[in-house]
C-alpha cells in the first residue's frame, strides 16, 4: 500500500530541492534525478487517491474507521502536489519558456506509463494476494 505521508515528504524534499537549483541558476536538465523523483511521489499520491476509492476488502472490514482519515490525508496531499505543480510551472515556463512545461508534461507522462507497469502492477498483485490470504 502506498505511504501518502511518505510520498508527500519525498514530493517536498524533492520540490525544495529543484526550487534551490533553479534559484542558484542550474538548468533544468541537471536535475533531472529530482525531478523524476518529484513526479514519482506525485504518482503515488493519485494512486493512493485510486486505492482509497476502491480499497481492498481486507482494508474495508479490519480499517473501516480510517477510512475518513485517509481520505483526509489523501485530499491534502492532493491539493499540496497541485500546489507544487503551479510553482514548478510558473518557474519553468519563466526560466525556459511555456514549451519547456508542455515538453516536462510529456515526459512525465511517459514515466508515469512506464512507472505503473513496473511498481504498481507489483503492488496489485502483492494487494491480491494478501486480500485472499486473509479471506
Amino acid at each position: 500500500m502506498i505511504e501518502v505521508v511518505a510520498a508527500v515528504s519525498a514530493a517536498s524534499s524533492a520540490f525544495n530541492a529543484i526550487k534551490a537549483g533553479f534559484s542558484a541558476g542550474r538548468e533544468i536538465e541537471s536535475m533531472a534525478s529530482d525531478l523524476s523523483r518529484w513526479m514519482g511521489a506525485v504518482s503515488d499520491i493519485k494512486k493512493a487517491d485510486e486505492y482509497n476509492k476502491k480499497p481492498p476488502l481486507f482494508k474495508k472490514i479490519c480499517n473501516a474507521g480510517s477510512v475518513e482519515e485517509e481520505a483526509m490525508q489523501i485530499f491534502m496531499a492532493k491539493k499540496k502536489a497541485q500546489d507544487m505543480r503551479d510553482q514548478l510551472r510558473q518557474i519553468i515556463s519563466f526560466t525556459r519558456g511555456p514549451s519547456a512545461w508542455e515538453e516536462l508534461l510529456r515526459t512525465e507522462a511517459e514515466i508515469r506509463k512506464k512507472r505503473q507497469q513496473a511498481i504498481y502492477d507489483q503492488q496489485e498483485r502483492r494487494r491480491k494476494v494478501l486480500e485472499i490470504i486473509a479471506v
